[in-house]
């Protein structure tokens, strides 16, 4: 394991191998981030958000599924229909983007290993145990927040919304508050 220094002086431990690359500055990447929102606004109307996508996805596969049962449920109404096929969604192609394009940068930058990352003192199952469940919170969350991280975040705080700026703020105090107790999982 070596240690490494991005472009901005951040200093972090490499995992993958002595020939991967050091990561991009957050301050790049975040200016990044911020040309492909305004330009979400530009071309389509409105901005990003992941959890629509993967509603409207399962909402395709319940009708694929269970045809009469998914068409009577109000909830779903709005993501599947018969006029408009899951592959008319802008957002479900812009998922598989950030898929695709991760695996992409990280193949270019030599950091492509299938591993776990977690704590000396975690074992793997309680990892993966914990982030499933992590995951499930988030995405119950999102459901009810009727948005995710990226839209409410993201798109929230790019149009002024006193919602999206909130819930920033909170987020990052709840990330501190947390990490103060589990860091030691991490050391």
């Amino acid at each position: 394991m070596k240690s490494i220094e991005s472009n901005d002086g951040i200093r972090a431990q490499d995992t993958i191998g002595p020939n991967a690359r050091p990561y991009w500055s957050p301050y790049l990447a975040g200016l990044g981030l911020g040309v492909v929102l305004l330009l979400s606004y530009v071309f389509m109307g409105r901005g990003l958000g992941a959890s629509g996508a993967f509603t409207r996805m399962v909402g395709y596969a319940m009708l694929a599924v269970a045809p009469e049962h998914s068409e009577h449920l109000s909830y779903f109404s709005g993501y599947i229909n018969a006029e408009t096929h899951i592959l008319n969604e802008w957002l479900v192609f812009l998922v598989a983007g950030v898929f695709v394009g991760g695996f992409i940068s990280g193949a270019l930058a030599n950091r492509v290993k299938l591993m776990v990352d977690k704590g000396p003192t975690f074992s793997t199952n309680w990892r993966l145990w914990l982030a499933f469940l992590g995951g499930g919170i988030s995405a119950i969350g999102a459901r009810l927040a009727r948005g995710c991280t990226s839209g409410q975040a993201l798109s929230g705080g790019a149009t002024l919304a006193l919602s999206g700026w909130l819930f920033i703020l909170a987020a990052f105090a709840g990330g501190y508050l947390i990490a103060y107790f589990v860091r030691r999982q991490w050391q």
